[in-house]
Parts: structure tokens; C-alpha cells; sequence
């Protein structure tokens, strides 16, 4: 069954907005997304594949308490720099971060709840120490977040 009734076009009912009014056009949320991820790949850095594998190898076989990545300027790709033993804890993450230079990092956070329930969080965290280059600062800043959709499940951000 068909209906003879159809609605009129978009451009058809522009004469029922009030006088001075204009329509927003508002991208579609895909198409948003997929203008995002242009913006973050002009910026030349490219992660590699060992990155995500070191990564899911935390996330899930917890194989490592922490990981640290950092930009090798001349390939312009992110690698993985250090990853840190199970039985490490925050303070062997704090002393492997360089002074002068800088790095990202994801931690895999242990602790228990009220209710005796034992639960697990992963930060994020962008490391740029005040006696790194401002080059180096500029560079990490704008690759954060292409780093970060790669490294799916991060719960928590920290500078």
C-alpha cells in the first residue's frame, strides 16, 4: 500500500520560517566525526601498530602496570618508549618520565571500593615537563588526541 501523500521538500518549506530567519544547516554526526579525525591527521603523526598491542596487552591480559609512548620526530610516529612490569606501581612510572622531554603514558589503576568490591582504571597522561622544548610541547599537545582514539578504553585524562 502506497500513500499518495508525501512531504514536501526541505526547500519547500523554507517560506514557512518566520521573516529574517535562515536554516542551520547541522552536519550529520558521522560526517562530524570523520572531519575530526582529517583535522587530527594533519598533523603528520602516525601511531604504530605496537603501540595498540602494548596497550590491549594492559587493558586486558594485564601483562603490564603501565606503558609510556613517545614521538620519534624524524618518523613522525608515536612508539611505545618503556612498559612497566605488573608489580610496578605509580612511583617506577614517575621516575622512568624524562625531565627534559616529553611523553605520554597510560597507568592501569588498582584499588578497591567501599563496598570491598576490587576495581581497575586506566589514565591517560601527557607528560610535559616546564624544561622540555616548546616545539616538543606544541607537538605532543596536538597528537594527544590521535593517540587517545587509538587507546580505546582510557578512563581518566591527566597533565
Amino acid at each position: 500500500m502506497t500513500c499518495a501523500f508525501s512531504p514536501p521538500a526541505r526547500e519547500e518549506r523554507d517560506h514557512l520560517l518566520p521573516p529574517g530567519r535562515e536554516r542551520k544547516e547541522t552536519p550529520h554526526p558521522a560526517r562530524a566525526a570523520m572531519a575530526m579525525a582529517f583535522k587530527m591527521a594533519t598533523t603528520g603523526i602516525n601511531v604504530s601498530e605496537e603501540c595498540r598491542n602494548s596497550f590491549m596487552e594492559m587493558k586486558w591480559k594485564r601483562v603490564h602496570r603501565y606503558v609510556v609512548y613517545k614521538i620519534d620526530e624524524r618518523s613522525r610516529v608515536v612508539t611505545v618508549d618503556k612498559v612497566g612490569a605488573p608489580g610496578e606501581g605509580y612511583e617506577e612510572l614517575a621516575a622512568s618520565l624524562p625531565d627534559d622531554d616529553c611523553r605520554y603514558a597510560v597507568y592501569d589503576f588498582d584499588f578497591v571500593t567501599v563496598d570491598n568490591c576490587p576495581r581497575s582504571k586506566i589514565f591517560f597522561i601527557t607528560w610535559a615537563p616546564s624544561a622540555s622544548r616548546i616545539r616538543a610541547k606544541m607537538l605532543y599537545a596536538t597528537s594527544k588526541e590521535g593517540l587517545r582514539r587509538v587507546l580505546e578504553g582510557v578512563h581518566y585524562d591527566m597533565q
